[in-house]
């Protein structure tokens, strides 16, 4: 049966659906022709219409097909060169993922039939495949855009008051037997009221979950039986990932992401998501044509001076050329939906260094962050920086401009070489623990600039920081040549697994260590999901590939006593503003106080002079805060008024006896943290110039009773 079809409209992009019917409409600047391929909505086997768009409107091909439902699956097929040494790689043998598709069926079934050249072929990417993919494809989803919302509103936590927890949607609940089991590892999990509550009562703010958007599992890793468990492999930028999914019902997987969003709206808690826009799933000229390959080459990607190449500042084969207005147009309308019609609070942009790229330096002032900056919509969200990427001049920390926060990577060094006991300057460390002042500290940005954090996804979880020395990556099947080779870990004297009681005590004390410093610092802490509750990955330190107990959360293990720590320390950051400073500190006494902003002390309580920052290395401080030095308004415009704080940091390897500061500086100090054990229970109070006991290798936080 042929379907009857009107001219359509050329905007909004994708499959918009009306009262009577759908409209289609896909970029493609190169193409001799495109032709929309409906699928059955039973079996998605069965291609039931072939129409060919005849409609083009500048470089948009547009057909609007009346009586078409929501749950129609669809694709492309585009036909144009295949001239794989001038960019060109049509090829209408394949069938493509509409970019702005907002909805993809699950299963992608690796076969030679996806890519445009012929396997084995001795000319490679150069030879031509006239093998149909569709059978091998998944296929897109025409949505229906309602949806009840409930009045839902968003909970627009100021960035200074922002505590974010990184979690990955599959891993966090898979283990949970808190979580009915036919839902765990999907987003119905995420709004279970168990995981609320449980997110709720370790204090966070906002959830920033790993890769939610349409993805696929590599090529090569599934010959080794592995999976790409970070989902760092996007093909879809509007659609949420199946994987994640318990609905049955093809089209439920939308309407139980907004479920998701709403129930955590509704506990105050924010979402934020890693975005990967920086490349996609079809790799280099030797991977598979799924969507933007063929769809048009040359305009999606960055592609070298001999186009038969891509330009590759990622690491995974391709980059998206996001100095094309297609694309930046495909980024934005992406970012958009997911603000508007999904209702997300912010994005963290992986690599983002590529997307700033002009034609080959970063530029700050280039397309991309300009187009950003003056988004009505986009611009008033949170925005986070993964400041690099692995091309040359990528690694940008502290340069982002005003409106951007930033993964402090200096932060994270620095706290990591202190705890271990590494030879490092304590001037770099009192500006970590301040907002990290020589980063960003202009006449535009603040100190909720600096997104502060110990460990990622990437890399080590804290009890593997203070467990392994070295990387053990071997069941990722790469000879454990994968990994950072360079961590900045320690682990307490025994590689790996221990018996000896003194070692585990050392490595629960130097979690604790890293947990308050990361809390207490000044800046936007970041948490990664596991880490309060002592989460190992066996010294795994890339397992991107490892959808399994390696990765997911054994909650059954759970180390309460590190948890109720945690909750302690996050306690104390939400109830005292002067941890969550939205402007500098400027080292100066305040007027009609007599005290200064921030001080720094020696073991003899005497002030840090300039010449005692530059003595070398130092393992040892105390700092002193005051909670009368905070300029940020409250909410009638007065100055908030906090507790004075008194903490000292001791990294070597001896107890060190501290005189407190005189008695200016305030009156009874109460003992709220002690890393020496895990006590979350106040301790001792103790008088101006009295000597305190820091043990070696811990912190102790003190707070003055009187306001």
């Amino acid at each position: 049966m042929t379907l009857k079809t009107t001219p359509g409209k050329p905007f909004p992009l994708g499959a918009t659906m009306d009262a009577n019917g759908v409209n289609f409409a896909i970029y493609s600047e190169n193409a001799t022709a495109v032709e929309l391929c409906l699928f059955n909505n039973e079996t998605d086997q069965q291609e039931t219409e072939a129409i060919n768009i005849t409609e083009k409107s500048g470089n948009i091909w547009h057909v609007y097909v009346p009586g078409l439902r929501p749950g129609q699956l669809y694709g492309y097929r585009i036909d144009g060169p295949y001239d794989p040494a001038n960019g060109h790689r049509f090829n209408k043998n394949k069938l493509l993922i509409d970019p702005n598709a907002k909805a993809i069926t699950k299963e992608l079934k690796w076969d030679a039939s996806l890519y445009g050249y012929e396997f084995g072929n001795e000319q490679e990417d150069l030879s031509f495949s006239t093998q149909d993919s569709a059978p091998h494809m998944p296929k897109c989803i025409v949505t229906d855009p309602n949806y009840d919302w409930e009045g839902d509103a968003k909970p627009n936590t100021p960035l200074h008051k922002t505590i974010i927890y990184e979690l990955h949607v599959k891993g966090f609940t898979k283990l949970n037997d808190a979580v009915p089991e036919d839902i765990r590892g999907t987003y119905s999990a995420l709004s279970h009221p168990s995981v609320i509550e449980y997110l709720k009562n370790l204090g966070i703010t906002a959830v920033e979950l790993m890769p939610v958007h349409y993805f696929i599992d590599d090529h090569a890793l599934e010959e080794r039986g592995l999976y790409n468990y970070w989902g760092y492999n996007t093909l879809g930028f509007f659609a949420p990932d199946p994987h994640y999914t318990s609905a049955i019902d093809k089209m439920g997987i939308v309407h139980e992401f907004k479920d998701m969003v709403k129930a955590l709206h509704k506990a105050g808690i924010e979402v934020i998501l890693d975005v990967v826009y920086n490349h996609t799933a079809e790799g280099n000229h030797m991977g598979p044509t799924l969507s933007f390959k063929g769809i048009d080459n040359t305009v999606y990607y960055r592609l070298t001076d001999d186009k038969r190449y891509y330009n590759d500042y990622t690491g995974t084969g391709n980059t998206l050329n996001a100095r094309m207005p297609a694309v930046l147009r495909l980024i934005m309308d992406s970012l958009r939906y997911w603000i508007q019609e999904m209702h997300v609070d912010g994005f963290r942009f992986d690599l983002a260094s590529t997307l700033a790229r002009e034609l080959h330096e970063v530029d700050m002032l280039g397309s991309f962050l300009n187009i950003i900056y003056q988004d009505p919509i986009i611009s008033q969200v949170k925005l986070i920086a993964e400041p690099w990427d692995v091309g040359e001049g990528g690694y940008q920390v502290g340069n982002f401009p005003p409106g951007w926060s930033e993964w402090n990577g200096k932060y994270r060094d620095c706290i990591r070489d202190f705890w271990r006991g590494a030879d490092s300057m304590l001037d770099e460390f009192s500006k970590r623990f301040t907002g990290s002042s020589d980063l960003y500290q202009d006449d535009s940005r603040r100190p909720t600039a600096s997104i502060n954090f110990i460990t990622a996804h990437d890399g080590f979880t804290l009890a593997d920081l203070v467990s392994y020395n070295d990387k053990h990556n071997e069941q990722n099947g790469e000879d454990n040549n994968d990994g950072d080779n360079h961590n900045r870990s320690w682990n307490c004297g025994v590689e790996g697994p221990t018996d000896d009681e003194a070692i585990i005590k050392l490595r629960r004390k130097q979690q604790r260590n890293f947990l308050t410093t990361l809390f207490l610092s000044i800046g936007v802490p970041m948490l990664t999901a596991g880490d309060e509750i002592g989460k190992t990955q066996r010294g795994n330190n890339n397992a991107y590939c490892q959808d399994n107990e390696i990765s997911w959360i054994n909650w059954a293990e759970a180390d309460q006593e590190l948890l109720e720590f945690t909750k302690h320390v996050i306690k104390i950051i939400k109830e005292h503003p002067v941890f969550c400073r939205r402007k500098w500190f400027q080292g100066q006494k305040i007027s009609g106080v007599g005290t200064e902003d921030i001080a720094w002390f020696k073991t003899d309580g005497s002030m840090m002079s300039d010449e005692d920052w530059q003595t070398g290395f130092a393992k040892s401080l105390g700092v002193f805060l005051n909670g009368k030095g905070i300029k940020s308004p409250g909410p009638n415009g007065e100055k908030i008024i906090d507790n004075n704080f008194y903490i000292v940091f001791n990294a070597s390897e001896e107890n060190l006896n501290y005189k407190l500061p005189e008695e200016k500086y305030g009156n009874d100090w109460l003992k709220l943290v002690d890393t020496e054990e895990p006590n979350t229970e106040d301790g001792e109070v103790y008088d101006p110039m009295t000597e305190i006991c820091v043990h070696a290798r811990s912190m102790v936080v003190l707070m003055n009773q009187e306001k």
